[in-house]
């Protein structure tokens, strides 16, 4: 038995999607549709009881150049992202992070669509570890894990 569910459960019976291209000559048409749950809630496999999402931003403090654009980022997501939970700025390991970290959480899809792009664009030097918060931290630092940047190595014994 797998562990992953079946993806296309609520479609059997669906009429074939058609494998006719837009006019751009890439990209295939799709048909007008409801609207997705997932733009405006989180999946059901997320612990309600938390935030959705945890960005960790790691950098490296022995870096100069490195520390003060990481201290800059910070003080920038508390100005633009005020919505969002940011939680202190370590100067040095922290927890399962093999480095210096600082973590922004949000709270629905919305948040969490508009600050990955806006990350994408302006973490700079600095890597980004972004996990669901599902109940299972050693699962969602790891398996469910997806990082901007370099991938860095964590300390999963923390996490069990």
């Amino acid at each position: 038995m797998s562990q992953w569910p079946p993806l296309l459960a609520g479609y059997e019976g669906a009429e074939p999607l058609p494998t006719t291209f837009n006019p751009d000559g890439k990209s295939l048409y799709n048909p007008p549709g409801p609207r997705s749950a997932a733009y405006d809630e989180f999946p059901k496999q997320f612990d309600s009881s938390k935030n959705g999402f945890d960005f960790h931003i790691y950098y490296m403090p022995a870096v100069a150049a490195q520390a003060q654009y990481a201290k800059e980022l910070y003080e920038r997501i508390r100005r633009e992202f005020p919505e969002l939970r940011i939680h202190n700025f370590w100067d040095k390991q922290y927890g399962p992070h093999p480095t210096a970290v600082f973590e922004v959480d949000t709270f629905n899809p919305h948040q969490t669509g508009a600050f990955f792009s806006w990350l994408v664009v302006h973490r700079g030097p600095c890597d980004v570890l972004v996990h669901p918060n599902t109940g299972n931290a050693l699962r969602d630092h790891t398996e469910l894990a997806t990082w901007i940047g370099r991938k860095w190595p964590l300390y999963e014994e923390c996490l069990v």
